[in-house]
């Protein structure tokens, strides 16, 4: 655990505010890392932390949230500060209260994502790599989507499984990497912004039914691959669907895209947790390669 008065001394002194050590609220920080609510004179912080040597995570992490509220489209937790003290890494947020999103919510969120896709730039990626949970997220990047996806997403995941011990998977994922460009043929998707994480966990709304996201790995890409992950672990309403293809529909051929972008997440998930996921993978990659055979 952290020095505790060192770090809100810390967090004091970038934010101008004072903070008691001892004002210590639990809160959720998701699987990678931990978070507490501090509270200062006059407004509570939403704190993120984790060892020192994730400092560069959080500073991307923060570079990311504001990339998004630029955007004006979703609103996100506005970044107020990170940096080091008492033997933690940290990132300081500005303290929501969420609430699950109902159905009104959901098709607010639908609207806002498409209007947040609508910000483009010539090239994929991003400025800079990133994390994707705790992983390295490579953005270098490049005007080819196909190449994007496949150097910067697929590759270093099938790497990591081999160094893991997943080496039929990864041989069997080489296969797949020289048909990304035959799955993506006729694909040339505009260089969107996305929030690069989206599953059902990391979108909520305020109590007055504001829909708000967090937690992203943002990069520039293919609009696609947010509404994938939506539909990989659930939590996302018809609502939300409906509102998105209103506003801006799907191109022919999604539903094959779907499973390689997903692809790069369950194969993350293997690398980082193990279990069932590697076999899932497996039967995602197999179901990819019939479909080029």
């Amino acid at each position: 655990m952290p020095d505790w008065a060192a770090l809100a001394a810390e967090v004091s002194r970038l934010t101008g505010d004072v903070i008691s050590p001892a004002a210590l609220g639990t809160a959720s920080g998701g699987c990678i890392n931990r978070a507490v609510v501090l509270e200062g004179r006059t407004r509570r912080y939403f704190v993120k932390y984790n060892d020192p040597a994730r400092l560069d995570m959080f500073a991307a992490e923060a570079e990311g949230l504001e990339a998004l509220a630029a955007a004006r489209a979703v609103r996100v937790p506005k970044p107020i500060c990170w940096g080091t003290g008492g033997g933690a890494a940290f990132l300081v947020l500005e303290h929501l209260e969420l609430v699950p999103a109902d159905a009104r919510a959901q098709a607010l969120l639908g609207e806002r994502l498409a209007a947040l896709h609508g910000v483009t730039r010539p090239q994929h990626g991003w400025h800079r790599d990133n994390t994707i949970g705790a992983t390295p997220q490579r953005n270098a990047q490049t005007s080819n989507w196909a190449e994007f996806f496949r150097e910067q997403r697929l590759r270093p995941q099938l790497r990591l499984a081999s160094e893991h011990g997943y080496r039929d998977l990864a041989r069997a994922g080489e296969k797949l990497l020289a048909h990304v460009d035959a799955l993506l043929a006729g694909h040339a998707p505009a260089a969107s912004l996305l929030h690069g994480d989206l599953w059902g966990g990391n979108a909520a709304a305020t109590a007055d039914g504001e829909p708000v996201i967090f937690d992203p790995a943002v990069y520039f890409g293919d609009r696609e691959t947010d509404i994938a992950m939506t539909e990989l672990f659930g939590g996302f309403a018809t609502a939300f669907y409906d509102a998105y293809r209103a506003a801006w529909p799907l191109p022919p051929g999604y539903r094959t895209r779907r499973t390689l972008y997903n692809l790069y997440h369950v194969l993350n998930h293997a690398n980082l947790f193990g279990g069932g996921y590697a076999n899932q993978a497996r039967r995602m990659i197999d179901a990819l390669l019939a479909e080029v055979r």
